[in-house]
C-alpha cells in the first residue's frame, strides 16, 4: 500500500496595518501581516495545523520583519 503524506502550506491571510509605522524607513500605513497556516495532510487532504508563519513586510522599503523582530506595537496591531 502506498501512502502520500507531507506537509503543505494552507490559505495566505494578509492584514494591512494602518496605523503602524515602519521601524527601518518610518513610513506610516504601509506594513503588512502576512499569516500562513502549515498543515499535515494525507492523501493530500490537510488533517490538522502543525505551524503557522508570520512575518511583516513594508510595500515602500521591502523590508521584512520575521515574527522575532515585530516590535510591540506589530504584536499588538497583529492580535487585533
Amino acid at each position: 500500500m502506498i501512502l502520500f503524506f507531507g506537509t503543505k502550506p494552507g490559505k495566505l491571510t494578509i492584514r494591512h496595518l494602518q496605523n503602524l509605522a515602519c521601524s527601518y524607513c518610518s513610513q506610516i500605513g504601509t506594513v503588512n501581516a502576512i499569516i500562513r497556516p502549515n498543515y499535515f495532510h494525507l492523501f493530500w487532504i490537510p488533517l490538522f495545523k502543525i505551524g503557522t508563519s508570520r512575518y511583516a513586510e513594508c510595500s515602500h522599503c521591502k523590508r521584512v520583519f520575521y515574527k522575532e523582530e515585530f516590535n510591540e506595537e506589530m504584536l499588538k496591531e497583529i492580535s487585533n
